[in-house]
């Protein structure tokens, strides 16, 4: 494999800031007008097919071309042990802040009327900004493969998020706080994704040979994470339809073509 060339920063930050700012309108678009649950797992479908497309197309090929088993079963290993460890304990973090403590009984139902908002959840949105993050750096990895395959990658994310900001607004919304509220604590949230990027870059800046064949193995096993196990999961609370089944094979096929004329 030939080490591909780290990108510069204003390229990294306009990729970087593409998924960011998607994530804050859709968090601006759920709090006016919320999407029904169809629309929402489509887009699951959808953003899930476009990441498998550019795992089997982008990243797979250029793994498999270095032929160093060794390393790839490293990478691999490390990046499932990771999304196992980080999906662990995110899931700790939302169990805890569902079960908060307990109001008093003797508030009763002035507890109910009040109008100030709940505090804010702050498991889910721990385990937001560490997904974020991740994604941040999957987003470094892609770039440490290639232009296209960050490129590429980057428009994925996008969807990705524009489907979380929609989630973690609603979440926000139905917890009593105001419109500006959620969206503003969803545009801090998505400030974790240029982090992420950044400290991605840096950390691959300039890596080659076998080490960057354990960072892109690592990335493939956690896209391929992202996808049967978050995305698919989520899309799957929806009845299946075939329409939103079709929603995955557009997304695949769409950035395969994309990936064969870039």
């Amino acid at each position: 494999m030939i080490p591909a060339a780290s990108p510069a920063w204003p390229t990294l930050l306009g990729f970087s800031l593409l998924p960011a700012v998607v994530m804050i309108a859709g968090a601006a678009l759920a709090v006016w007008h919320a999407p029904g649950p169809k629309l929402r797992s489509a887009i699951l479908h959808f953003a899930a097919g476009v990441i498998f497309s550019v795992v089997a197309v982008e990243l797979l090929p250029d793994i498999v071309q270095h032929h160093a088993p060794y390393e790839v079963a490293l990478g691999f290993g490390l990046g499932v042990a990771t999304m196992l460890g980080l999906r662990y304990f995110t899931q700790r973090l939302e169990k805890q802040a569902e079960t908060g403590p307990e109001l008093p009984a003797a508030l009763g139902a002035a507890s109910v009327v009040s109008a100030s908002p709940s505090p804010l959840p702050w498991g889910l949105l721990v385990a937001i900004g560490i997904d974020i993050l991740i994604d941040g750096l999957l987003l470094g990895i892609g770039f440490a493969a290639g232009a296209k395959e960050g490129a590429l990658l980057a428009i994925a994310l996008t969807i990705e998020l524009l489907s979380l900001g929609l989630a973690t607004a609603v979440e926000l919304r139905d917890g009593g706080h105001s419109k500006g509220r959620a969206v503003a604590i969803v545009a801090g949230t998505s400030l974790m994704l240029l982090v992420g990027a950044g400290i991605g870059t840096t950390v691959l800046r300039g890596a080659t040979g076998n080490l960057l064949e354990i960072v892109l193995s690592f990335g493939l096993a956690a896209l391929l994470f992202l996808v049967t196990e978050e995305l698919l999961t989520e899309a799957h609370e929806e009845t299946e339809t075939p329409l939103l089944t079709l929603a995955f094979f557009v997304g695949f096929l769409l950035f395969l073509l994309l990936g064969m004329v870039a």
